[in-house]
């Protein structure tokens, strides 16, 4: 296996009741853990979504309303779920673009935010995209040599996934081994994006700023001084919780820094007043 691993790279997959990240629900998500020794650990968790499943979604995915009635809701395995993948790395097929945030989203609306801090993720189908320009059934075919027999469930996805990722490393003796550089290189993100829907980027100075709207390009601190509600739309719109958690972060660290320099500002003319005072 020509893969550098230093900790456990989890392969993941979402059956969902539709795409939009903000209103649908996880119905099934499915997990394979690769570990640095080789051995692989899954699972598999078949999720009540709470929200009706349209016909045409069960029409891609199999998974209908009887099927979830009477599945735990993902509130009651979220924790166990984090506490499966670990710290590993991420890693799926069009996971950076649509799994990983969906995820993020729906663990937070649950009440359990996902811990992203010190990951790295790799999107299989970006590395695909940059060198074959295919989809997953004929990626399959193509790396593995094995045409697709069951997909649209999500472990069986997850699997072929897994074993597209390897045969890729196998095959392109330019990819890096080291998830870091692979993260780096499969990654779709915008650059300098702060959240995983890219509505909030860094500038060239480090400074946290709008990346979409009529604020585009501004930095959260300049729209705060420009249209001080801006920062309390965003909250109460159909915004990602994730974004939103972000936005609120920065705004209460601007806050904080406002605050710390106002008192030292006041202890300078406090020491200034006791410096005259003492001379005389």
């Amino acid at each position: 296996m020509r893969l550098s691993l230093t900790k456990p790279l989890c392969f993941f997959d979402l059956e969902t009741t539709g795409t939009q990240l903000t209103k649908d629900r996880i119905v099934q998500l499915a997990a394979v853990i690769l570990f640095p020794d080789g051995r692989r650990e899954s699972r598999n968790y078949i999720v009540n979504p709470e929200i009706s499943i349209p016909e045409e979604i069960t029409a891609i995915h199999g998974i209908s309303n009887e099927m979830v009635q009477n599945a735990p809701k993902l509130a009651e395995v979220a924790e166990e779920i984090i506490a499966f993948m670990g710290e590993s790395d991420l890693a799926g097929y069009n996971s950076n673009k649509f799994d990983i945030p969906f995820m993020v989203e729906e663990f937070y609306r649950v009440g359990h935010p996902f811990p992203m801090e010190g990951r790295n993720f790799v999107d299989v189908q970006n590395i695909f995209h940059k060198m074959e320009q295919r989809t997953l059934s004929a990626a399959y075919q193509f790396y593995c040599g094995k045409p697709m027999e069951n997909a649209h469930d999500a472990l069986y996805d997850t699997e072929v996934t897994l074993d597209v990722f390897l045969a890729q490393l196998d095959r392109y003796d330019q990819l890096p081994p080291e998830i870091p550089a692979l993260a780096a290189f499969s990654s779709n993100s915008p650059l300098g994006a702060v959240d995983f829907a890219g509505r909030l980027a860094k500038n060239q100075k480090g400074e946290i700023m709008y990346n979409f709207g009529k604020h585009k390009g501004k930095t959260v601190e300049a729209v705060m001084k420009l249209e001080p509600g801006y920062y309390g739309w965003m909250l109460d719109a159909d915004f990602p919780f994730q974004t939103k958690d972000c936005l609120r972060a920065e705004v209460n660290r601007l806050k904080a820094l406002k605050e710390h320099t106002k008192e030292a500002g006041f202890q300078d003319k406090l020491n200034q007043l006791s410096s005259k005072f003492n001379k005389k």
